[in-house]
């Protein structure tokens, strides 16, 4: 008689922890991706800007400091007043908005009030699909004729703008080593097309 040998695995049984469901986290929405890499490329273009040189004027071009703070009110406004009626930094909204005075803001200040608010938008911006883009983004309590993801591009193509002043401003004074082109956007937010 035959006897059949069953080879045993050398893995041991799972244990009741490493047999839970892995939660996965929804891949966000392509323009929410892009608006991602854009602010990784923002925070690449101030990487080495000390205090100082982020309170520097050239002109009538703003400092550093007050660029940070303006798009952190962009942000703030787009991401989470406007739409959620959040808002996070009332300094912010006073001090940013377009078209406001010149000022020379500390440059710590500004960007650690950007990475509170865009922190704060995360969540949101994780449930955005295609139909949450399309709805209108009120002004004032009132329609303002912007959806949300116009809103979202106007955010994105204005961190560019203000990308490329930034950089200016730092071959100004005489910064070496500066990011010349856009970043690794194949690899970190490649073309996709949308889903609902």
């Amino acid at each position: 008689m035959a006897t059949t040998k069953t080879r045993r695995s050398a893995k041991a049984a799972p244990t009741s922890a490493s047999a839970r469901p892995v939660k996965t986290r929804r891949r966000a929405h392509p323009l929410v991706e892009q608006l991602r890499f854009t602010r990784s490329e923002w925070l690449r273009g101030l990487r080495g800007v000390s205090d100082d040189d982020g309170a520097r004027h050239f002109g009538q071009m703003n400092s550093i400091g007050w660029i940070v703070g303006h798009l952190a009110w962009q942000e703030q406004r787009y991401l989470l007043h406007r739409p959620q009626g959040i808002m996070l930094r009332e300094d912010i909204q006073r001090d940013f908005a377009s078209g406001g005075p010149m000022s020379t803001p500390s440059l710590a200040e500004t960007l650690a009030a950007w990475r509170k608010i865009t922190k704060a938008t995360d969540p949101f911006l994780d449930q955005l699909t295609t139909r949450k883009l399309l709805v209108d983004v009120p002004l004032n309590g009132k329609r303002s004729g912007q959806t949300q993801g116009s809103a979202i591009r106007r955010l994105t193509y204005h961190y560019w703008f203000h990308i490329g002043e930034i950089l200016a401003i730092r071959q100004q004074l005489g910064g070496k080593g500066l990011p010349e082109y856009v970043g690794s956007i194949e690899a970190r937010a490649p073309y996709r097309p949308e889903r609902g």
